[in-house]
């Protein structure tokens, strides 16, 4: 999406209600001088800096375009997510990475004009989880903010952080439970670590954060959502915490050092060989480099449980891992941008994606946004036309529109087995019991070389109420049958090419690695188009799926299928 500026911009307000507890939060005499500064964590990119000091604002899916000379403040934003990343101060990290002195009079003017147009409640980012995460670019970013800046607009700056900061101590319980009131809690936080007479708010914050972390971050480290991209964040904002603290000469919080310890060793699981997490529940990898960053800076080595972690279950054997959602879906607020992808997996050979699901279509529009959450956009069995979870109704939620999950599967089993041979995950699920009396049956082995993923995938009408269910669908269809496809999406830096009329499917990796997927006896397999969903990007990325169906006209149909490394990795000769 490309939108254009303007400079009659009418931005929505936050409300009423809010604009005036901002005006409330009036500071007295307010912070005049910094007594620490932390160090800033998240390393801006240079690329993208100079693409933002070039016009080009390119946040949430969409690019911006606007004079180069203009108020960042003047373009009108194509979306919320837009919105919200803009008033985040996100953009400050990129910005400052360039370094030079035209970029810091740029920042300087920036953060200055939004004060003028914003900073008394006016504007989309007044809600507590913006505001914390734009303190905390703010305070890490302030000595080149303030650098060579006049006392009058420093006299502003400060101002403007007191009256974020009063605001935060009263607002942060009117966020979300779990990552918003993480971000909330974190710029609090900062604030009272650096602005001069804070210090109470910092101690009231530090324990009030213990107490969301050890209520949002479960036992087996997963949150709610069951997104690996939130998990993430949240780890990595506890880990910044954790420094901002130790740089302050404070003393560890025993709740914040317990999520990390929770934390770590499930996100080693959600992570493949490339470094990126599992595109599951809204998740679209993670940033290059900020698991590994976020890992070192907690400094915990707790490796990879084997244990099911955050409902997802992984079968690890040399250069390839396949990560399989293995548990019931979020439901409620936590189920907001969550999937329909019980069951599904991916793989990643060699730190390559091969097998991968489409990802997040949110920064693409409505649209694809409930696209990417459907069963067809994952790497697993589904019904034509019918997910195994089903989207309800957008209802408002507290940081924005949502859409939560609704006739999710109730029953999901997995049970992981082991022998001389391969490792073995058998699973099952009841989300198309409901309307078609079936239960989806996976199993999948992988070989201890990680050279064969043989799969076994099965819909069944189990118990005597299912067989009813599935004959009236079955006479309602003219006794055509139900259709079903199974699918398997290709990662976009794949080649593919259907052999032996269907027989088998070849996929080459860049690093011409060959994969060969073989349909059971008596199967065909066709390649059909599909998409790669990366918020990083402008469009959805063109791809290719695997795609095998049939129609069920009796209680049970199988379709058993192999995914085999037929070429290694090419490795240059050195010289």
């Amino acid at each position: 999406m490309v939108a254009s500026s303007t400079s009659n911009t009418r931005w929505p307000g936050p409300g009423a209600a809010r604009r005036l507890r901002v005006l409330l939060a009036q500071p007295g005499r307010g912070a005049r001088t910094f007594v620490s500064h932390p160090q800033p964590q998240a390393i801006g990119s240079y690329r993208r800096g100079r693409q933002i000091m070039a016009g080009n604002l390119l946040f949430a899916g969409a690019l911006v375009e606007h004079p180069a000379s203009a108020s960042v403040w003047e373009v009108d934003p194509p979306s919320d997510a837009f919105a919200r990343t803009l008033h985040s101060f996100e953009w400050l990290e990129d910005i400052a990475a360039i370094g030079d002195v035209a970029t810091r009079e740029t920042a300087q003017a920036w953060t200055l004009d939004w004060i003028a147009r914003f900073g008394t409640g006016k504007g989309p980012g007044w809600t507590p989880a913006v505001t914390g995460r734009r303190l905390v670019r703010l305070i890490t970013h302030a000595p080149m903010l303030l650098m060579h800046m006049p006392s009058k607009s420093q006299g502003l700056l400060f101002h403007s952080l007191s009256r974020q900061t009063l605001f935060l101590r009263r607002e942060w319980p009117r966020g979300p439970e779990g990552l918003a009131r993480i971000e909330a809690l974190t710029g609090l936080i900062y604030a009272g670590l650096t602005l001069e007479g804070y210090e109470p708010i910092r101690e009231a914050a530090v324990k009030a954060l213990g107490r969301t972390v050890a209520a949002c971050v479960m036992p087996d480290g997963g949150v709610a959502s069951r997104n690996p991209d939130e998990l993430l964040e949240v780890f990595t904002l506890l880990g910044w915490v954790k420094s901002a603290l130790s740089e302050g000469g404070k003393d560890p919080v025993f709740e914040i050092e317990a999520a990390l310890q929770r934390i770590a060793p499930t996100l080693r699981v959600l992570r493949h060989v490339d470094g990126q997490l599992a595109r599951f529940h809204g998740g679209s990898g993670g940033a290059p480099g900020q698991l590994d960053k976020a890992l070192v800076l907690s400094g915990i080595r707790t490796p990879a449980t084997k244990a099911q972690a955050m409902g997802y279950d992984i079968l690890h054997h040399g250069r390839t891992t396949v990560i399989v959602d293995a548990a019931t879906p979020p439901v409620g607020d936590a189920s907001g941008v969550a999937h329909a992808s019980t069951l599904a997996f991916e793989l990643n050979s060699d730190g390559r994606g091969v097998i991968v699901n489409c990802g997040p279509g949110h920064g693409f529009g409505p649209d694809w946004a409930r696209a990417g959450r459907a069963t067809a956009s994952h790497s697993t069995m589904g019904l034509e036309r019918y997910s195994s979870a089903r989207i309800g109704p957008e209802v408002m939620g507290p940081e924005g529109p949502i859409a939560p999950l609704v006739q999710t599967p109730h029953k999901v089993i997995a049970q992981k087995s082991e022998s001389r041979k391969m490792t073995t995950l058998i699973m099952s699920h009841d989300g198309y019991a409901r309307g078609h009396g079936l239960t989806h049956l996976r199993r999948l082995a992988l070989s201890l070389d990680g050279r064969m993923l043989a799969g076994e995938d099965s819909l069944r009408a189990l118990s005597r109420a299912d067989k009813a269910q599935f004959d009236r669908v079955l006479d309602a269809s003219g006794l055509e049958g139900i259709a079903l496809d199974l699918r398997f999406h290709l990662h976009p830096d794949t080649e593919a090419d259907v052999d032996l009329g269907g027989r088998a499917v070849s996929i080459q990796l860049p690093n011409s690695e060959i994969w060969i997927f073989r349909p059971g006896e008596g199967r065909f397999a066709s390649l059909v188009p599909s998409v790669y969903l990366d918020p990083a990007r402008l469009k959805p990325r063109a791809t290719k799926q695997i795609v095998l169906s049939d129609r069920l006209v009796k209680y049970a149909a199988t379709i058993d299928w192999t995914l085999t490394k037929a070429q290694d990795a090419h490795v240059s000769p050195d010289t």
